[in-house]
């Protein structure tokens, strides 16, 4: 029986002894799990130590705004000074354009050397040669010398070689194109004053174009220039001038348009002094032959230009694809004004190369330039043989006879 009462006491004791190690575990509340925040979606934020100051968390800063696009701003052009150019020298300038002659070369040199080298030279074989010289507007008059000559002097010979009717030929053509004519142009400055060249010529001549070229051969021949634009009618002449003279550095005089043409050549020539230049060249207003009041006012033009010294050289510029037409021309534009020398441009478009044996034939005025191309330099100082020679082409055609 004690046993029993100590056994449960004992019993009693363990029992007490449990529940009191149980029921404070029970009434413990779990801690939250470390870095909560990652487990709620809400940042919590650990409280600094006792003692210490914390500062006022940072406002955000706001976002950069990208700066708004500025319209570039239009810079003003910066003038670039023309460049001034080179002409190439005129010597020789002829012999190197002697292929834009092609058309005229078959005339001359296929033409009338085939003619010329048959067994057999009968009365119709001249007529042949004779209607290929007209036909190159050699002109009438001309055509006849040439022809009498040739049969002449190939009776006289009696063989003729290829070689021989090639020398014949050109040595004719030569003689009627007369080489001891001047063909130099009066363009060298005279003591105090420069020389005068006036361009004149018919609409559609090509006169501007022509003129600004003929600036390049004095520059290319070492002569400063001043250009005169006096064809007030039209004032893209005047810009047209002005762009051939800034090429070769040459100075330009031009007034308001509609103005007094003899005026602004007064003045052309009066800033050709004071500037010390060698020539001044002064482009006219292209007018037709046959208008009265347009041939008075060109010699006005003259006149007025006379009364600081006399005017050197007046420069016909005529057409060469116009033919026995541009005769016509340059003997009314004689009349009026006394023209010294002619100027042929378009010859390396036709055929009738023979058109400047019929100037010189009919008028007696030496063509002094010729125009064999579009280019800059495409004109060149007139040499009768090295005109002939390139006319007959560089071999004799035909063979021996």
């Amino acid at each position: 029986m004690d046993y029993l009462v100590v056994a449960l006491i004992l019993l009693g004791v363990l029992v007490l002894g449990g529940l009191g190690l149980v029921v404070p575990r029970l009434r413990r509340r779990p801690e939250p799990p470390a870095g909560g925040g990652a487990a709620t979606g809400t940042e919590v934020l650990e409280r600094p130590p006792a003692g210490t100051t914390t500062a006022p968390p940072r406002p955000a800063e706001p976002e950069a705004v990208p700066p708004v696009a500025q319209p570039p701003v239009a810079q003003p052009p910066v003038a670039q000074p023309p460049v001034v150019e080179r002409p190439e020298p005129t010597a020789g300038r002829l012999v190197r354009l002697r292929s834009r002659l092609s058309r005229s070369q078959t005339v001359f040199g296929k033409g009338l050397l085939g003619l010329l080298s048959r067994d057999h030279l009968d009365e119709d074989v001249w007529e042949e040669i004779e209607d290929a010289l007209i036909g190159a507007d050699v002109g009438i008059e001309a055509t006849r010398e040439i022809v009498d000559r040739l049969r002449e002097r190939t009776t006289v010979l009696g063989t003729r070689t290829a070689t021989e009717l090639r020398a014949l030929l050109a040595a004719e053509l030569v003689n009627a194109l007369d080489p001891q004519l001047d063909r130099s142009l009066r363009a060298t400055r005279q003591g105090d004053r420069p020389a005068v060249l006036l361009v004149v010529g018919v609409n559609g001549a090509g006169k501007t174009t022509t003129c600004g070229k003929i600036a390049r051969v004095l520059v290319a021949d070492g002569r400063s220039v001043t250009l005169g634009a006096a064809d007030t009618f039209r004032a893209a002449a005047a810009d047209q001038l002005a762009t051939w003279a800034s090429r070769v550095g040459a100075e330009v005089v031009r007034g308001p348009e509609r103005a007094d043409p003899a005026s602004v050549a007064f003045d052309a020539v009066r800033r050709g002094a004071e500037a010390g230049v060698d020539a001044v060249l002064i482009d006219t207003a292209g007018r037709l032959q046959n208008k009265v009041g347009l041939m008075d006012e060109l010699g006005k033009v003259k006149r007025v230009v006379e009364k600081q010294g006399p005017v050197d050289e007046t420069l016909l510029v005529l057409d060469a694809t116009t033919g026995q037409n541009g005769l016509e021309q340059a003997r009314v534009f004689t009349e009026v004004v006394d023209v010294t020398g002619v100027v042929l441009t378009k010859l390396d478009g036709t055929a009738k190369g023979g058109i400047v044996l019929a100037v010189q034939r009919k008028l007696g005025i030496p063509v002094k330039l010729v125009g064999l191309g579009e280019g800059p330099d495409d004109l060149a100082p007139f040499d009768p043989a090295q005109f002939v020679d390139a006319l007959l082409g560089t071999e004799p055609l035909g063979g021996d006879a």
